[in-house]
């Protein structure tokens, strides 16, 4: 009968945690494409949290998968040890100068846009300020014109339902009341 090994040599120990550095370092890889997305499209907070949310449920699932995959199902500590020590020497060695390039190229392309598309959005502005005062005027008048029609029409429900004419007839409607006057 063949027993299953239930232990690690310290060889394979060592190898194990050789690949969980590796594995660190391509998660800070895939954290990378996640801040160059934040540093070419301006984030809330809220996407940023969504965005670290995905990220720890990738990480989890790759963990997961190379424990059962590398180490016959067991999760032992120190992969998560070595995934942080891959991680942090990616992010200071190549990331951060990986993410301060991409910004710069960002905002370089940034200002050869703006300064391309500027006589276009000067165009723009003057065209919508000419033509706001145009529909600040017609909206103006629309609504002079709807207060006139209140005005009369408030100034005839007054001829028709004053106390005169009330106490001349006897049993007017007011209201959905019938009043007797005296």
């Amino acid at each position: 009968m063949n027993v299953p090994e239930t232990f690690f040599s310290v060889r394979e120990e060592l190898v194990l945690f050789a690949a969980s550095c590796i594995m660190g370092a391509g998660f800070g890889v895939v954290y990378d494409v996640f801040r160059t997305v934040r540093a070419v499209l301006r984030h809330n907070m809220v996407l940023v949290i969504i965005e670290d949310i995905i990220f720890f449920a990738l990480y989890c699932i790759a963990l997961s998968a190379f424990a059962v995959g590398a180490a016959r199902g067991e999760l032992r500590f120190y992969f998560v040890i070595g995934d942080a020590i891959g991680f942090t020497i990616y992010i200071s060695l190549i990331g951060n100068r990986l993410i301060r390039c991409i910004r710069g190229s960002v905002g370089i392309i940034k200002k050869v846009v703006m300064t391309v598309t500027y006589p276009l959005r000067r165009v723009s502005v003057f065209l919508s300020v000419k033509t706001k005062v145009k529909f600040v005027g017609y909206s103006k008048n629309i609504d002079n014109s709807f207060k006139k029609i209140k005005i009369l029409l408030l100034k005839r429900g007054r001829m028709l339902y004053n106390k005169k004419a009330n106490k001349m007839r006897k049993n007017v409607n007011k209201g959905g009341k019938k009043v007797k006057t005296e």
